[in-house]
């Protein structure tokens, strides 16, 4: 009875406007009052600490700072093997498998429209029918920096408007569409194994998301999808580089081509973490890959 009603509540609450209160709040310079829910979201959370870049709570001025705080230099290594792509974020497996037709599956009952994730165009989900999918999901206790799996240069980037649903696993098994119904910034990059897309889910209580190219995307100054696209620029980005943020937590979705790649050894419900191995790079991409090199 309890999690049908934190299930239904969401349906009725006025997520847009608590998630911008709550958004104008983190960024405050609030100082002591700063801190005490700094302190209490630590210990509520039981967040490591000792794995910041700055591991004293006094040192962030507001919530954000803390929230999207960096790590320690090199305590998140990045797998180095030209022939496997590394995890992109601190979180844990939702659901990961093949995108079957324009169906990826969200939870057991669930499945929602790939072209509808990639903002209702066509054109774009084209390329990831009968691929393969990933679905991470990060916790108020991770690290909210989004990260690269595999060096990639940036073809697209939309954002698309929606609900602010919650995005933790029970209310991924009881929302119908929920990513391809909240809020999100979806990317794509031209890489070694061919297209790849990583969507930025946004969620309740999410301030909001950024993308080091192009800074805040969100809140929205537009209720329809906008599009933008960068031929001719040449925003290239390394393997395990930040690609962007979430300011208070929410889920990534990342999409392949069929046939670019194997996950390596993925479970549903399994920790990630950036740097470790994520998938292989399959047989005839593995060929061209290595040949890219010796070039």
């Amino acid at each position: 009875m309890l999690d049908w009603f934190k299930v239904r509540i969401q349906y009725i609450l006025p997520k847009h406007p608590i998630s911008r209160a709550v958004g104008w709040l983190a960024a405050a310079e609030a100082g002591v009052i700063t801190q005490f829910f700094i302190k209490i979201f630590i210990k509520a959370f039981n967040v490591d600490m000792d794995e910041a870049k700055h591991s004293n709570p006094s040192y962030y001025k507001t919530f954000n700072a803390f929230f999207t705080r960096e790590l320690k230099n090199d305590i998140r290594p990045i797998n180095d093997d030209k022939n496997e792509l590394c995890h992109s974020v601190d979180g844990r497996v939702s659901q990961f498998g093949k995108i079957i037709g324009d169906d990826i599956f969200q939870a057991k009952g669930h499945n929602y429209s790939l072209t509808s994730l990639l903002g209702g165009k066509p054109e774009l989900a084209a390329a990831f029918k009968g691929g393969d999918f990933a679905t991470i999901y990060l916790s108020p206790k991770d690290y909210h920096r989004i990260h690269m799996p595999i060096e990639g240069k940036l073809t697209d980037m939309l954002h698309v408007p929606g609900e602010l649903f919650s995005v933790n696993p029970l209310t991924a098994q009881n929302v119908p569409g929920l990513f391809a119904r909240n809020e999100r910034v979806v990317t794509l990059f031209d890489t070694p194994v061919g297209k790849l897309a990583i969507v930025l889910v946004g969620a309740t209580i999410v301030a909001s998301i950024e993308t080091v190219w192009a800074g805040n995307i969100t809140p929205p100054e537009s209720k329809i999808v906008q599009h933008w696209q960068y031929e001719g620029e040449d925003i290239n980005l390394a393997k395990g580089e930040e690609m962007g943020l979430f300011k208070l937590g929410s889920t990534i979705v990342v999409c392949f081509e069929p046939g670019a790649i194997e996950f390596a050894d993925l479970q549903a419900g399994q920790i990630t973490r950036l740097g470790q191995p994520f998938a292989h790079v399959s047989g005839s991409k593995n060929e061209e890959v290595n040949s890219s090199e010796t070039v």
